[in-house]
């Protein structure tokens, strides 16, 4: 279950990078038409793509994982991001926030670990 949660929350991951290029795109649009809130939008274009990243690299430490921190990590990094990181990256952070609780799950605390 652990590659599992990995895969889902790399490949959540890469969507929201691109939900948040979406949301930069929308926020710099309003800015170039002095539109209300289009800083902020802006802002949460790029904690959108702040969080994308860390649930990738969480994700994927989370693989090889042999405790269960990086699936926490994981699971803060989503819940930081579907706030923080606006109505499109929220989509994708959801899915991450799976993937990080099936790799919550999925570690075993054992002090003998297989190979």
């Amino acid at each position: 279950m652990q590659k599992a949660s990995g895969i889902i929350c790399i490949i959540a991951g890469i969507f929201g990078i691109f939900a948040a290029g979406a949301t930069l795109l929308f926020g710099g649009m309003g800015a170039a038409f002095d539109a209300d809130g289009a800083n902020t939008v802006i802002g949460l274009g790029w904690g959108g793509v702040l969080f994308s990243f860390i649930v990738i690299v969480t994700g994927s430490v989370t693989i090889s994982a042999k405790t269960k921190k990086p699936a926490i990590a994981t699971i803060i990094a989503s819940i930081s991001g579907a706030i923080l990181g606006g109505g499109l990256v929220a989509v994708f952070m959801i899915l991450s926030l799976i993937g990080g609780v099936l790799g919550l799950f999925g570690i075993k605390n054992n002090d003998t670990v297989s190979p």
